[in-house]
């Protein structure tokens, strides 16, 4: 396992040694003590997340607040999508900057994502497996999210906008600068 920094101030990619044979392929997916040697910080996963989609499908941008904040360890187990975190943390350096990252099946990479992001991710094969560790349990009154085309944030999510597929709750979620007072 090898991280690699973004230009978001504590996020980052991490790219597994995966060893392939005639039999398939083996990689370590996550070794706490790397990551801390790695990146400086000790995340103690607790809750294991997965999902299914099809293409086109946008979730996000969904984020925890307060003391239900959680940091994610994020891969894709089958096919592949567009990954976006954008930083929302006041005091932050790197405060409302995102990055785009394509996590696939083949790629060997995951996303670290600190506690205080927003994140979403965007189908672009036919189907995807998405996996995500989480190091605070999920809490319903503390989950929020922004618009996904939000105008402030400007991400390009490279999808014909009339083809995403979103759920009416992230239909409703609000624009960046109507949460700021929240956050």
């Amino acid at each position: 396992m090898k991280t690699e920094s973004t230009i978001l101030k504590d996020c980052f990619i991490v790219h597994n040694t995966i060893f392939r044979d005639s039999r398939g392929y083996f990689f370590e997916s996550f070794n706490r003590s790397t990551f801390q040697k790695e990146t400086g910080m000790d995340v103690n996963f607790i809750q294991d997340n997965q999902s299914s989609s099809t293409k086109g499908v946008l979730r996000g941008l969904h984020f925890q607040s307060g003391d239900f904040a959680q940091a994610k360890l994020v891969r894709v187990l089958q096919g592949a999508v567009l990954d976006v975190v954008v930083d929302i943390r006041k005091n932050s350096p790197t405060f409302g900057k995102h990055i785009t990252l394509e996590l696939s099946e083949t790629s060997g990479t995951q996303l670290y994502i600190p506690r205080g992001f927003a994140h979403g991710f965007l189908v672009l094969s036919e189907t995807a497996v998405f996996f995500y560790k989480c190091d605070n349990y999920y809490n319903k009154q503390a989950e929020a999210g922004i618009m996904y085309n939000d105008p402030l944030l400007n991400i390009d999510w490279r999808f014909p906008a009339e083809a995403l597929i979103l759920s009416d709750k992230d239909q409703q979620n609000p624009l960046f600068k109507d949460i700021l007072e929240t956050l």
